[in-house]
């Protein structure tokens, strides 16, 4: 394999899997390494990272804020479709790895590289997601996947790896972890060893680094607005926010309330089943605000046009296939209903709960006039026989025939 590639472009956190793939990758394919190290909200000091990379020997080092571009770009295109994945799974992973894949191609274009390399394992869905955007936004880069071609197949093997080449093992490594983790602005997710067993009941006061548990939420309810403008949130309780700013803020008031925890058991693109606990605090208040907003604002096609196009799109996001001409398409629908989702919503935050008490919008289409129950309303209840009796004739005509 040495010499096939010159220099690749690494997406490294600097963590020691991604520490021992650097090395690896310069001794296997005599390569030139340039890191890549993204900001998406993760809330970790990236900066070590850099040292570290330094300290092995790399040249060019990338290492960038991304929040911003994360959410507005990314999350917020994704909650406009009120996207869930098997109807529980707010896809906070899922949504992360485009624009890593994205930002790892223009470096590599930046740099001269001609290979792209990422530390998923073989397992998972991310190493489909990361080279599915490889490829949709360069089909010609090369693709290094070590974990589908080295022999090193456990912690204990890493470990030797690392202090064969001196790389540092922090102690905390060097023994066997709990679970492993996967953090952004969006979520956290807590999968595999004391997690693989779907019978085992989650340590929540192990599990949770964002948010309490229910249990231990306030006595008192948390109350918010959150405004809308063209489906997108822009402020709560009055304060223009940033995405970025936006979703920490409802990360913050969803943690101190126990709002967004989930135990699921998912179906994985590649075939098999997976357990985890995932926390989205933020995005969870936002799903329950935007469907409130659209209650009023969407007419009943186009909310249900949207409610059967949300399974084939949440689908799309957690495959990989962000960059598909598909996606595309339903965004541009998805878009175009979200025109007339402008308000704000009210809402108590309470022991895991979010519960909507109020929404207006200039666009409203709920009319009072038409649905009271008082004298003096615009609608003919009289024009209900006609109405019923229409859409009651296939059946009439059925049943005749079953007699």
């Amino acid at each position: 394999m040495a010499g096939e590639v010159k220099k690749v472009v690494l997406a490294y956190s600097g963590g020691l899997d991604t520490s021992i793939i650097l090395r690896w990758l310069q001794d296997t394919y005599g390569c030139e390494v340039v890191t890549f190290t993204a900001d998406l909200g993760q809330g970790e000091e990236l900066e070590p990272a850099r040292a570290k990379a330094e300290m092995m020997g790399i040249k060019q080092i990338f290492i960038e804020d991304l929040r911003e571009e994360f959410v507005r770009d990314y999350v917020f295109p994704m909650f406009r479709a009120n996207a869930l994945y098997e109807g529980t799974y707010l896809l906070g992973t899922s949504i992360a790895r485009p624009l890593i894949a994205k930002r790892q191609i223009e470096i590599a274009r930046e740099v001269g590289a001609d290979a792209v390399a990422h530390g998923a394992t073989g397992k998972g869905n991310d190493q489909v997601r990361f080279e599915l955007g490889y490829y949709a936004l360069n089909p010609d880069i090369k693709i290094i996947a070590p974990w589908r071609e080295w022999n090193l197949h456990s912690r204990t093997d890493l470990i030797e790896y690392a202090e064969k080449h001196q790389i540092p093992v922090p102690k905390d490594k060097r023994g066997e972890s709990p679970f492993s983790q996967d953090a952004n602005l969006l979520h956290i997710s807590s999968e595999g060893k004391i997690l693989e067993d779907p019978w085992t009941e989650p340590d929540y006061d192990l599990i949770l680094s964002r948010m309490v548990t229910p249990m231990a939420a306030p006595d008192e309810p948390t109350e918010i607005t959150i405004d809308f403008a063209h489906g997108d949130p822009t402020a709560i309780n009055g304060e223009k926010l940033s995405p970025a700013k936006l979703l920490t803020k409802l990360n913050d008031l969803g943690g101190a309330n126990g709002i967004g925890a989930i135990d699921i058991v998912e179906n994985r693109f590649v075939g098999m089943k997976s357990r985890g606990v995932y926390e989205t605090p933020g995005g969870t208040i936002l799903f329950q605000a935007r469907r409130a907003m659209e209650s009023i604002t969407l007419d009943r096609g186009a909310a249900h046009t949207k409610d059967e196009m949300m399974p084939r799109y949440a689908e799309m996001i957690y495959n990989g296939f962000w960059f598909s001409p598909e996606r595309e398409m339903l965004q541009a629908a998805i878009d175009k209903a979200s025109e007339r989702v402008t308000g704000t919503v009210r809402m108590k935050l309470y022991k895991g709960n979010v519960i909507i008490t109020g929404r207006k919008s200039p666009n409203s289409l709920y009319d009072e006039a038409t649905v009271t129950f008082e004298e003096g309303g615009t609608y003919n209840q009289k024009d209900a026989e006609g109405f019923i009796k229409l859409n009651a004739l296939r059946l009439r005509l059925g049943a005749r025939l079953k007699k």
